[in-house]
């Protein structure tokens, strides 16, 4: 190997080792993470928030337990059909978009490469570098080149509707056990409530320091964000509760 090419083999070594590059290429891994935790952060808040809400209304644990595991159930399937619903409709618009760019390319190859051009040159390229750079990646794949220039996607990889319905539902059921475990371990209703509030804290702030340090964004800020919803959620479930019960 030349000392040219060990200059520039160390050169890519550098850019690969950088904290951006590595941002960029676990971009991807970290979307999947970042949907479990809102996941989980929804089966928590929902499901203690039932619980609570039935817990106000009646200290039978038999209750408590059947309204936990329907909230568990109910809310799983409708988190993954609602993630499968929207994730297929973001992926038949992307094959539409791909489809009438392929068209264009077809029936207009000159004044698609001019509009590829014109996109480098917003982005701040001279008139002929931006010209280079659009034929070179058009003779390379034209259409991969157009969609992530003008459409923002990757004309290789589409979302799973699937797996995405997957990973909701399993999130959501993790988060959701963890405050119905908490309200059937003990028989007294003081103590379950106080179990199930403290299961549900220590959770939220596990959640919330996560999925801040997945954001870049200080831990504190999200976790206090997640308890103070939880904590209204469940105070203003509690009280309703508790005043039906006071009323049947």
């Amino acid at each position: 190997m030349t000392k040219a090419m060990r200059t520039e083999h160390e050169i890519d070594n550098a850019i690969i080792a950088t904290e951006e590059f590595k941002k960029n290429t676990m971009a991807a891994r970290l979307n999947w993470l970042r949907a479990g935790v809102l996941g989980a952060n929804d089966g928590i808040m929902s499901t203690s928030g039932l619980i609570l809400g039935v817990a106000g209304a009646t200290t039978d644990k038999a209750q408590i337990l059947v309204a936990g595991v329907a909230a568990v159930v109910a809310g799983s399937i409708s988190m993954a059909g609602g993630e499968y619903t929207s994730v297929s409709a973001q992926k038949d618009s992307e094959k539409a978009a791909l489809e009438v760019e392929r068209r264009e390319l077809r029936d207009n190859p000159e004044g698609e490469l001019r509009e590829l051009q014109w996109f480098y040159e917003q982005k701040g390229m001279s008139a002929s570098l931006a010209r280079q750079v659009a034929v070179e990646l058009t003779a390379k794949d034209a259409l991969k080149a157009h969609a992530e220039a003008e459409l923002g996607i990757d004309s290789d990889h589409h979302v799973s509707p699937g797996q995405a319905a997957l990973s909701s539902f399993v999130a959501f059921a993790a988060g959701g056990l963890l405050p119905l475990f908490a309200s059937i371990v003990v028989d007294d209703p003081a103590v379950r409530i106080y179990l199930t509030i403290a299961a549900v804290v220590a959770s939220l702030t596990l959640t919330g320091y996560v999925g801040a340090k997945i954001g870049g964004a200080k831990p504190a800020r999200g976790i206090v964000r997640n308890l103070l919803v939880s904590m209204m959620t469940m105070g203003v479930t509690y009280a309703i509760g508790a005043l039906v019960g006071t009323q049947l």
